[in-house]
């Protein structure tokens, strides 16, 4: 990764540094020695209680499925909760290194990624030969899963900027939290690195009745009922917000290579940023490419134009980023002062219509459905609206960044989740229903 158009050395630990304990789900004693590594090798974990001391890349690739933790995997080696050590060697800008352990799960320390930072603060870290290779995010990607998201967008800055927003609603003991930072080693020590690992008194229960966690007690752990904490407290008001961001980070980091963008997730877990990191490897691959990944737009206008049965002033979609079928999509529209409708809605005070932020979520949602051939010829009719949800104000000069995703889609019918943001920022949401019609009628 560059500052200001620098670029930036490759590291990797000054020495060795050891922490013993017990994985945070198994309660398993492990002893895992943190080593430097040759610069370009990234990080990995070697089982040196297996024969052959086998190696597992902390890569996405390797991932395996798991649930509430991060699980890789090769050949018969497994490494387990690999999340809270690969996060704080991101955010202490570690690129290299190799982790031995004599067991399966990795220490889970008191569920936050402290015991690792101190482990490498312990011994430090020195630049190497190689320059870093950052993804550079130029184009809106987001990956989403009933009413979960993560998006990565393009960042002007040269360090990648996270936000989390946790939401469980209602009916959940924990109220709704958002955090944001910027990855930098000063900021992710002090304001990420500590929060624990948590789960409401449910969570708990269950998971020491499936067998998990059963040498944990509240006053270890962060055990959150109807009241707040149980038989403990916060470190921070928005702490499990912020242990979000911590294993974001550290699920990203299995791409292999620094990040950057802005990274904004909304109730996101460990198998959508898996997804996300996965998209990320995608773009990195074509980026190293000849032709340095220029990827063409999944529609521009004349498309647009020949799918759509509206033209100005109501074309209100300029560009669609990427279109993975009739399941999701990611558009732009572009809002200036030019907008017709800014005369009136209000000269002193221009703000775009929210019934027009809905209607373009809407057309980019029925760009996407007209791309299943049975629908060829056809074009979705609004039918109705749920759940719509205007959350902030939308001024010339901004670019609404729309995502789109298919909840249930026939030959006649269809329901989408729309989401538009603006700089990262959640600005209207809704569930719309169409009907598929024909584009020419008697």
């Amino acid at each position: 990764m560059s500052t200001n158009g620098v670029k930036q050395k490759q590291r990797t630990l000054a020495g060795e540094a050891t922490i013993s304990g017990a994985g945070l789900f198994s309660g398993a004693p492990v002893t895992a020695t943190m080593k430097p590594s040759d610069d370009s090798t990234g990080v990995r974990f070697r089982r040196v209680d297996l024969p052959g001391a086998p190696e597992v890349p902390a890569h996405v690739d390797f991932v395996v499925d798991r649930p509430r933790r991060t699980a890789l995997q090769s050949g018969e080696a497994v490494v387990e909760t690999v999340e809270h050590c690969m996060s704080a060697l991101a955010g202490l800008g570690i690129d290299n290194a190799v982790v031995d352990l004599d067991a399966t799960e990795l220490p889970g320390g008191d569920g936050s990624a402290r015991l690792f930072v101190d482990a490498i603060e312990s011994v430090g870290a020195v630049e190497q030969e190689s320059f870093r290779r950052p993804i550079v995010v130029t184009e809106p990607i987001t990956v989403g899963d009933e009413g979960a998201t993560v998006a990565v967008l393009p960042n002007d800055a040269p360090a990648t900027d996270y936000v989390y927003d946790l939401d469980y609603g209602m009916s959940s003991s924990l109220g709704r939290q958002a955090c944001a930072f910027t990855l930098e080693a000063s900021a992710y020590r002090d304001r990420i690195a500590s929060a624990r690992t948590y789960a409401t008194a449910e969570e708990a229960k269950a998971l020491q009745d499936r067998g998990m966690c059963t040498h944990l007690t509240p006053k270890d752990i962060l055990v959150i009922g109807d009241d707040g904490p149980i038989e403990n407290s916060f470190r921070f008001a928005d702490e499990p917000a912020r242990h979000k961001l911590l294993d974001l980070v550290g699920d990203i980091a299995l791409t292999g290579r620094p990040l950057r963008g802005r990274v904004v997730a909304t109730r996101s877990g460990h198998s959508l940023n898996h997804r996300m990191a996965r998209e990320l490897v995608k773009l990195g691959n074509a980026q190293d490419s000849p032709d340095g990944g220029a990827l063409a737009p999944a529609m521009d206008t004349r498309r647009i134009l020949r799918l759509l049965p509206h033209r100005y002033p109501m074309v209100l979609v300029d560009r669609v980023v990427s279109m993975d079928g009739d399941l999701k999509a990611v558009g732009i529209k572009n809002v200036t002062m030019n907008e017709p409708f800014f005369q009136g809605h209000y000269p002193e005070s221009p703000i775009m219509p929210g019934v027009l932020i809905v209607e373009a979520m809407s057309q980019l949602a029925g760009l996407m459905l007209s791309q299943k051939l049975e629908r060829t010829g056809k074009i979705a009719v609004l039918l109705g609206l749920e759940n719509v949800k205007l959350r902030k104000p939308v001024t010339p000069g901004d670019q609404l960044v729309m995502e789109t995703q298919a909840i249930r889609a026939t030959s006649r019918f269809g329901e989408v989740d729309c989401r538009a943001f603006v700089g990262g920022k959640l600005v209207a949401e809704a569930q719309v229903k169409f009907m598929m019609v024909d584009a020419e009628q008697d």
